[in-house]
């Protein structure tokens, strides 16, 4: 399935990710990093670990007069609905910008919408060929970073978390800034109901696992056509997707939280990381390590960390889990993507910027 819907949306070439991630220094043949860069508003470190046979998330820092802006896509069924918000989100902000004159979080809502939009065009249009585009989807969690502000918006169960010093304490506290959309939380089960009250089938405990529809765990996302309209849940798409019932409103939303934070001396940096991070590592304990270690490498660092609880999980060693081969490597943990941004209040203050431009993308 991968390799022909990819054709489509123009990502990867069908390539997996070892084709390019080297850390060097005898790592895990299976991660890629930017251990430490410059960006318009300070430093910034990046990486990803692969555990599907190929790679579902993507990620991006655009960097430049206009500021920072950092991209997280976490993919499920496929890399196609990911790869497509990275390669046309930040054009579609860019516009929105453009026609109000000025980054707000509205301009990110706009944006977002836009391209939600544009990927389900691509699904109906290749309905009929290729069926199974309306099954993949991907989370996605997004800062921009410009005059002070940092607006952030989420789709999905990715999270951003401020490092924030604390003068009381002498610290540096963890401040979660998005909201999670996943079936896990009462409040989005709470939420589904409200949205579904006809239905007492909309979240269901499986696998020891709430999901939506008893399929899927996360509430909100880009894509999954299948689920949020029933003109993509019939055939030709195969029968283990499609719901027993017909249903008359979106399953699934696209619609992102959005928040708007002034940027304060006392912050210090932004995790921003897919949800693999954040099953095994908790707010707190990212925020500690990467106040408590070298700035050099921390993405990859706290991927590491993550890695190693989750082989302590299954009982065996790391160094045995980085000789697991992808795909086989999902059944362990899931593809991992981290971005910390570390803030000079002083540049991250500035209407403007000078500094070089920046378009980086995992991989490349």
């Amino acid at each position: 399935m991968a390799r022909p819907l990819m054709k489509i949306v123009g990502t990867f070439c069908g390539r997996s990710l070892d084709t390019y991630f080297d850390c060097g220094g005898g790592r895990d043949e299976l991660m890629w990093c930017r251990d430490l860069s410059r960006h318009a508003a300070g430093e910034f470190s990046m990486a990803v670990v692969q555990a599907n046979s190929l790679v579902e998330d993507a990620s991006q820092i655009e960097s430049g007069t206009h500021g920072t802006f950092v991209g997280v896509y976490d993919g499920h069924g496929g890399p196609e609905a990911a790869r497509y918000v990275a390669d046309n989100l930040f054009q579609w902000i860019g516009r929105f910008i453009d026609e109000e004159e000025g980054m707000s979080a509205d301009v990110l809502h706009k944006a977002l919408l836009a391209t939600e939009d544009g990927f389900l065009s691509i699904v109906k249009k290749n309905w009929s060929n290729m069926p199974l585009l309306a099954t993949v989807g991907s989370c996605c969690l997004t800062g921009f970073i410009c005059g002070g502000m940092l607006y952030a918006a989420n789709i999905g169960d990715s999270r951003a978390v401020l490092g924030r010093f604390n003068l009381h304490e002498r610290g540096v506290m963890a401040v979660q800034l998005t909201p999670e959309h996943n079936a896990c939380h009462e409040s989005v089960r709470q939420e589904l109901r409200l949205l579904h009250p006809a239905d007492p089938k909309i979240v269901v405990l499986k696998n020891r696992a709430w999901r939506v529809k008893g399929i899927i765990q996360v509430s909100r996302s880009i894509g999954d056509a299948y689920l949020k309209k029933a003109e993509f849940n019939k055939e030709p798409l195969i029968g283990k997707f499609r719901l027993s019932e017909s249903f008359s409103k979106p399953i699934l939303l696209a619609e992102p939280s959005v928040v708007t934070h002034k940027i304060c001396p006392q912050d210090q940096f932004v995790i921003f990381a897919s949800d693999g991070l954040w099953e095994h590592i908790s707010n707190q304990e990212a925020v500690d390590m990467v106040q408590n270690s070298p700035r050099n490498g921390i993405a990859r660092r706290l991927i590491e960390a993550a890695l190693q609880v989750a082989a302590r999980k299954r009982e065996i060693r790391y160094s045995d889990l980085k000789k697991i081969d992808r795909g086989i490597r999902r059944h362990f943990h899931d593809d991992i993507t981290v971005i910390v941004l570390f803030l000079d209040h002083s540049l991250a203050s500035k209407s403007s910027y000078t500094g070089p431009v920046l378009s980086l993308r995992a991989g490349k």
